[in-house]
């Protein structure tokens, strides 16, 4: 008896999704300096010197601001690498990471 060689393939469904995306968000407070604030979004973020003064005094005008959208393991690097800088020179900076409005 012959043998037969079968040429069905399975098919497999891969749905990729594009990672989620998280806000990184900066909050104001009266003892972290405007100055420190700005550092941290040049030396962090990697924010232009112009964008990083203007992203501070939106977060001193209004309390709080986003200042970026990763995917979650950089935007927790990030706020860790922040809040680990202020703490090392005597700030109690505040940030958070939210998942992105999906609307």
């Amino acid at each position: 008896m012959a043998k037969e060689q079968s040429q069905l393939r399975e098919r497999q469904r891969i749905n990729l999704k594009e990672p989620r995306r998280y806000k990184v968000i900066i909050y104001n407070d009266d003892f972290t300096s405007m100055e420190f604030v700005v550092i941290v979004l040049i030396r962090v973020f990697f924010k232009s010197e112009e964008e990083a003064k203007a992203l501070m005094l939106k977060v001193h005008h209004s309390g709080k601001s986003v200042v970026g959208i990763y995917t979650y393991d950089i935007a927790l690097s990030k706020t860790q690498k922040a809040t680990t800088m202020a703490r090392e020179h005597g700030f109690p900076l505040r940030m958070s990471v939210e998942p992105e409005d999906n609307n």
